[in-house]
C-alpha cells in the first residue's frame, strides 16, 4: 500500500507511520519537520506547510491519505483537489465533534454539532468541535464512501506532546501526598496512540470508510485505577487525597480547558466519558491493558530527562496550596484537627 500521512511525525501520526513501516507499506510523510531529527528515516519525508499547498506532491498517486492535522473545512477541500483519485482518505477528527451535553452511551450519530457552523478559521475552545464537524462534512462531500472519519478521545501513551495523561502517571509515581480529582470510581475514556494507530492502519488496509468513535470501552477504566496503577508500577508511597467537584470549582480548577490544572477531568460532562464504542470494536479496535500504557509512559517520560517540564497539570507549589486548603476546609473528613 502506498500511504501518504499528512503530519505523520508526532504522537498518533508517529505511531501510525511506525506501524505502517513495520507492516511493509510504502510510506510518505508530508510535514514541517527540519530534516535530521525527523523520526522514521525509512519513510520518505517531504517537508512543507499544507497552508502553502501540496505542490511538492502534485501529480503523485497514493492508495490512502491519512490526514492528522486538518482543523477547518478548507484544509480538507484543498487536499481533496490534489488527491481526488485516492482510494481512501482518512481524516483524524475528534470526539469534540459531539456537543458538550452529549448523552451517556452516545454513538457516532448522537448529539453532533449541526449547521450553521462558525464562519471563522480561528480554532478556539468554542469553535474546535463545530469546525471538526464542518471538516467531516467537507470530506464526505468530496469522497463519499471513500471518506473515513476517526474520532479519538484523549490520546495517551508515550510521545504525548500535551502531557495530559503523563502528568497523572508521573505525579502518582513520585510519592508523597497527592491531590486527586474524585471520586476514585469516576470512569474515564482514552485511547493509547498505538492502539489508535493499529486500528487506523487496519481500516486503511481494508479500505473501510465510515465514521468511528475511538476510545476504550465505556466503564472499563477509572481515575482511581489510573493513579493506583501508576503508584504501583513505580513502587511509590503516594498518598491520594481525593477532592470533590465543588472544591475544585471554588478553587478555579475547572475554569480552564482540558489542558488546564486538572487535565482530562470533566466532572460536569459525564457523557464524554461514556461513549458507545461498539462500532469501532466490531471493526477491529483492540485496546491494550492500562498497566501497559502506564508502564510504557513512565519509561518514556524517564527517558526524556528529569525533570522534564510538564505542559499540563499542577505545579508543586499550587498542589501544596490546594492540599492545605482542602484539609482546612474538611478537617473531619481528613482526620486533622
Amino acid at each position: 500500500m502506498k500511504l501518504l500521512v499528512i503530519g505523520g511525525t508526532r504522537f498518533s501520526g508517529r505511531a501510525l507511520t511506525g506501524s505502517a513501516l513495520d507492516a511493509g507499506h510504502d510510506v510518505t510523510i508530508f510535514h514541517r519537520g527540519g530534516g535530521p531529527e525527523d523520526p522514521w528515516p525509512a519513510a520518505e519525508h517531504v517537508h512543507g506547510d499544507r497552508h502553502e499547498g501540496f505542490g511538492s506532491l502534485k501529480g503523485r498517486s497514493f492508495d490512502v491519505v491519512v490526514d492528522t492535522c486538518a482543523f477547518v473545512p478548507r484544509d480538507l477541500e484543498e487536499a481533496a483537489d490534489v488527491f481526488a483519485d485516492v482510494g481512501l482518505y482518512l481524516f483524524v477528527s475528534s470526539l469534540s465533534a459531539h456537543t458538550d451535553v452529549v448523552r451517556e452511551g452516545a454513538t457516532e450519530d448522537d448529539d453532533v454539532y449541526q449547521p450553521p457552523f462558525p464562519d471563522t478559521e480561528d480554532v478556539t475552545n468554542e469553535t474546535y468541535g463545530p469546525l471538526k464537524v464542518a471538516s467531516e462534512r467537507a470530506l464526505r462531500a468530496r469522497f463519499g464512501e471513500r471518506a473515513l472519519v476517526v474520532r479519538p478521545g484523549y490520546i495517551v501513551g508515550p510521545h504525548d506532546p500535551t502531557d495530559r495523561f503523563t502528568y497523572w502517571v508521573r505525579r502518582a509515581a513520585r510519592g508523597g501526598e497527592m491531590l486527586a480529582p474524585g471520586p476514585p470510581d469516576a470512569v474515564m475514556q482514552w485511547v493509547d496512540a498505538r492502539d489508535l494507530a493499529a486500528f487506523m492502519l487496519a481500516l486503511c488496509e481494508q479500505r473501510t470508510g465510515g465514521t468511528f468513535n475511538v476510545v476504550t470501552p465505556p466503564g472499563r477504566h477509572s481515575i482511581g485505577e489510573l493513579l493506583e496503577l501508576s503508584r504501583a508500577e513505580a513502587g511509590a508511597d503516594t498518598a491520594l487525597t481525593w477532592i470533590d467537584e465543588s472544591f475544585a470549582r471554588a478553587q478555579g480548577l475547572l475554569d480552564d480547558d482540558d489542558d488546564g490544572p486538572l487535565p482530562m477531568w470533566t466532572p460536569g460532562l459525564p457523557g464524554f466519558e461514556l461513549f458507545d464504542t461498539a462500532r469501532a470494536e466490531r471493526a477491529g479496535l483492540v485496546c491494550r491493558p492500562l498497566v501497559q500504557t502506564v508502564r510504557d509512559t513512565l519509561r518514556w517520560d524517564a527517558e526524556r530527562g528529569a525533570p522534564w517540564p510538564m505542559q499540563a497539570g499542577l505545579s508543586d507549589e499550587r498542589e501544596r496550596e490546594l492540599l492545605a486548603a482542602w484539609h482546612a476546609a474538611t478537617p473531619a473528613e481528613t482526620g486533622r484537627p
